[in-house]
């Protein structure tokens, strides 16, 4: 008995299937793609934030400067006990450069940083009436102070800076770095010239070269214009400074004449 053997029918060949040199070309330029999205958007992220926290320090620093010369100028002139000292005891002539009563005196120059003032006025003990430094008597006896605004190249890497000098009882103490990055310091007087109406409202502003001695004597306000550096110079659309100012009053001689 023959037995026929019957050869089975040949498979197709199955090949194995995968990704194409053009294919993974592909996804690597979409991956690359999506890479420098993120990068770009962590990039913004980092100097948004660095920005942010620069122009946070600035502000900081602009509150800190004004805040200490407004403080000062508004007290210019005090002295306690006015029912038995008066201004002109209390604060009297100096040289040239102070009348008696005279609390405000200050210096131009052709060239930034352009001004510094003086303020001087006389305080008890303990009456909280701070100077420059931010400290304030605690003598035990009268005290008058001589706080003196300016600009110096003493900051970091010689870098201007915002400074104080105290003087106590006439003697001046070194000078007290308040604010860096500050450029410059401008100071204009706000006095009445026209006394056809008896009020103490500001009719001109002038700069310390411009000032007579019966202007010192009527000074109401003080405008002051500090320049800052700009953290941000350098980038698109920003200026190499910031400036900001303020106007001041005077305590004796603000609101309603009386």
């Amino acid at each position: 008995m023959k037995t026929s053997s019957v050869l089975p029918a040949p498979r197709a060949t199955r090949w194995q299937s995968g990704y194409t040199l053009v294919e993974l070309m592909v996804a690597l330029a979409i991956a690359l793609f999506l890479l420098g999205g993120l990068f770009t958007i962590v990039q913004g992220t980092r100097t948004t934030y660095g920005n942010q926290s620069q122009l946070a320090q600035l502000q900081d620093n602009e509150r800190l400067a004004m805040t200490l010369i407004t403080d000062v100028i508004q007290a210019a002139g005090y002295f306690p006990d006015p029912q038995i000292n008066t201004a002109a005891a209390s604060l009297p002539a100096v040289g040239t450069t102070f009348q008696a009563g005279q609390a405000i005196s200050g210096q131009r120059n052709a060239a930034a940083p352009e001004d510094s003032i003086t303020v001087r006025y006389t305080t008890k003990d303990n009456d909280g009436m701070i100077n420059c430094t931010g400290t304030f008597n605690t003598t035990g006896a009268p005290a008058q102070y001589l706080n003196t605004f300016s600009i110096t190249n003493t900051g970091p890497n010689n870098s201007p800076q915002l400074v104080c000098t105290l003087s106590v009882n006439g003697v001046a103490n070194p000078a007290a770095a308040l604010v860096n990055g500050v450029q410059n310091l401008q100071i204009w007087y706000g006095v009445k010239r026209d006394f056809t109406v008896d009020n103490n409202n500001v009719d001109t502003y002038l700069r310390a070269d411009q000032m007579s001695n019966a202007d010192w004597t009527n000074l109401t306000a003080v405008r002051v214009i500090l320049t800052f550096s700009n953290p941000l110079a350098g980038q698109p659309g920003q200026p190499p400074t910031v400036v900001f100012e303020r106007v001041i009053d005077i305590m004796n001689r603000a609101g309603v004449k009386t």
